[in-house]
Parts: C-alpha cells; structure tokens; sequence
C-alpha cells in the first residue's frame, strides 16, 4: 500500500487532484469514473497504474513572476490568473526543477525580469523544459516579450555548464494577452544546441521540440502504446490509418510492428513535419503522414472508395466527431483502436457507434498517464460484428 504522496502547495496551488490521497483510493476514483461512461458497452478492466507516481512529468511549464524584487517561478492558481511560487513540485522530473532553480538564481546577474502583461515590460513571462530519460537530455525554452533577452547566451551557456543535460535552449516571443505559452505562429529563434532532443520509446527515437507532441509520462505512455498494438494484431497485409496522429507517435510504432502500410493524418503542421523525420530517422518506408483535417480526410477517402483494416484513432478532450466516425464506418476497418483522454466524450462516441456502425466494443483497458490528476486513458478494442477469430486473429 503506498503513502499518502505531500506537498506544501496543496491546499494552495490547484495544480493537483489528489495530491494527499493514497494512490489506491485515486485509481479507485479513477476507476468508478470510468464504469460510469463506459460499463454498459463491455466490462472495464482494472486500471493499469503508472510506474511511477512522482516525478513523472517530462514537460514543465513555468509561469514567471516577481517576488521581493526576485524572479520566481511556478503556476497560476486553478481558476485564476494568480502565482503560485513552486520551488519544487513532485510530479516534475527533478532535472526540471534543477535548471528552473538555476535560471532563478542567475536572473538578477543577467538582469532578467519577469514579463509584466499590464505595463506591458519586462522580460521573462514563461520557462518551458522537456526532458528525456533514455538519453538524459534537456529543452529549455524561454519564452519572453521579444528575442533582446539580456545577456540570453550567457544564461544558455551557464546552464550547459551547470546542467551538461541541458542539450538546447531557444527563445520564443509572446507578446499576447493570453494563458497560452506559445502560441501557433510565434517565432523561435536557438540560443544553443540544435532546437531538439531525442528520447527513446519501445525501440524508436523519437525529436522533441518546443511544440512537439509527446506524452509526458514516457514510461506508462509505452505500455498504453504496446496494449494498443496488442489489440491491433497487426500484420504485413494491413493498411493502417492512424487518425489524429500528431508527431507520429502510433503510426511509426505501428509501422514498425508489422503493418505493411501505415497513414497518419494531422492538421498541425509542424507536427506532420516532425512525423516525417520520426520516420527518416527510424528508418520506417511503410508509413506517410497527410497534413489535413481527420474528419475531412476521412470523409473524402470514404467517397473514393478507400479502406482499411486497422483504424487508430486519439482525439482531442473533445472527442471525435460525427462525420469522422460515420466515414471510419465506410471505410470498413476489422478493428478500431480508440484511445481517449476523456471518458465522457469516448462514452458518447461509443453510443453513436453503436447505434449506427456495425462495431462493438470487446476490450476496454484505461491506464494511468497522469498520477494525482483527475485525466485517465482509455484504450478500447472495437471489432465488427460478426467477426470470426480465427488463430486469434
């Protein structure tokens, strides 16, 4: 049985949901949640814990401040637009908190300060870092109101030297009114290193950068992505798509898992870039990325005529739509792999399926990425009716 996991910001921060709670009673929370939406279309199997429930998280974004003169870091208040000092948070890779506690020290040498929205000066408004395990490499990105950070390649040098993990640091400009840290068409410009980091997931490498799509808990994400693969059967004779596939994450492990083709379809594009050098980079022939909206992609490929045996498919919170699914059913896949973040809109998603596609859920497995929040995983195994296993497939 574990302890209860603390931390002093608890009552004030809002960044956690179960922070004081035995790990036990928050998947036990997490579970009956998950019966709730998703009960009545095939029984739920236990969760699968994370493998580890503090310092998990390899993205860290920090919001900057000012506090008795001095640059502090942390996170607005849930609900709010107020700082929260955190000096260190234990969901947070502890390499993360190590360089945010040097940028910290070192601001007032560089003469660094926290970005002020309202007088409209300053410097600094947030610090992102991404870190990687398998290779033990760090991002630092700092996000200010203009690319004349003082003294900035100082700073990337001082970190390098402090932090040899620290393999790139980039400055990008935000100079909007709003919570979000980097906005789609902000400029970026690397102070040090090359813009990226690799990290290593079940055999491939994977390049991280600033806006990169990569699931922060890396460990628990490769068992979510081998329960997938194991529900997909995959084979030589199947066409995959994977749908909303981001850097190419499914599609490249799909790819490399048997599947003779493999389809990913994006609408972002420096996303469809990046899966496009995941694939250089592991040398994978069988697998293409389409920039384009999935339901709209989906739609047209249907009116072709196109099919395919094996759909993926992970969506926003908000779930997939309507048009999307109705096409998935004319393409006419044996399998749908369905993979939620939201077991509410994956419940009414499920209902539309069943009501008009000839598909029933016969596997749903939710796992846990994200310890002491209240967001789960949901993976589930979808299969048309009235097909026969044969061999067990």
């Amino acid at each position: 049985m574990t302890k209860k996991r603390t931390c002093p910001l608890a009552g004030r921060c809002g960044g956690c949901d179960y922070i004081g709670m035995r790990y036990e009673d928050e998947l036990l929370e997490k579970y009956l949640e998950e019966e709730q939406f998703l009960s009545r279309f095939c029984s739920v199997s236990p969760i699968l814990p994370s493998p580890e429930i503090t310092g998990y998280r390899c993205k860290v974004q920090a919001v900057c401040g000012t506090e008795d003169g001095r640059l502090v870091t942390g996170i607005y208040r849930k609900g709010s637009h107020r700082l929260i000092p955190v000096r260190s948070c234990p969901l947070e890779d502890k390499r993360a908190g190590k360089i945010l506690q040097t940028i910290r020290t070192l601001a007032g040498r560089y003469h660094i300060v926290s970005y002020d929205e309202d007088r409209k000066t300053g410097h600094l408004r947030h610090v992102l870092i991404r870190t990687s395990e398998y290779y033990d490499e760090a991002l630092v990105v700092l996000v200010g109101s203009s690319f004349d950070l003082p003294s900035a390649s100082d700073l990337a040098a001082a970190l390098h030297q402090k932090h040899p993990y620290v393999r790139s640091v980039s400055i990008i400009v935000n100079t909007e009114k709003t919570s979000m840290v980097i906005p789609d068409d902000a400029e970026e410009r690397v102070i040090y290193g090359k813009g990226y980091i690799m990290d290593r997931i079940l055999g491939l490498d994977f390049r991280i950068s600033a806006r990169s799509f990569y699931q922060v808990n890396p460990r628990q994400a490769a068992n979510l992505y081998t329960i997938a693969m194991n529900m997909a059967e995959l084979n030589e004779h199947d066409t995959v798509i994977d749908a909303y596939s981001g850097t190419g994450t499914i599609a490249l492990i799909a790819a490399a898992s048997g599947a003779g083709r493999v389809i990913g379809v994006e609408a972002n594009e420096r996303a469809v870039s990046d899966a496009w050098e995941n694939a250089r980079i592991n040398n994978l022939g069988n697998v293409s990325f389409e920039r384009a909206d999935a339901s709209k992609w989906m739609k047209e490929r249907a009116k072709e005529g196109m099919e395919c045996s094996v759909l993926f498919l992970d969506p926003p919170r908000s779930g997939a739509t309507e048009e999307f699914l109705a096409a998935a059913g004319r393409m006419n896949p044996e399998r749908i792999i369905y993979i939620s973040c939201n077991p509410e809109t994956l419940g009414r998603d499920l209902r539309y399926i069943y009501r008009f596609m000839p598909y029933k859920a016969v596997g749903i497995q939710p796992v846990d990425l994200f310890p002491a929040s209240r967001h789960i995983e949901t993976v589930v195994l979808l299969e048309r009716r009235g097909r026969s296993r044969v061999n067990g497939r």
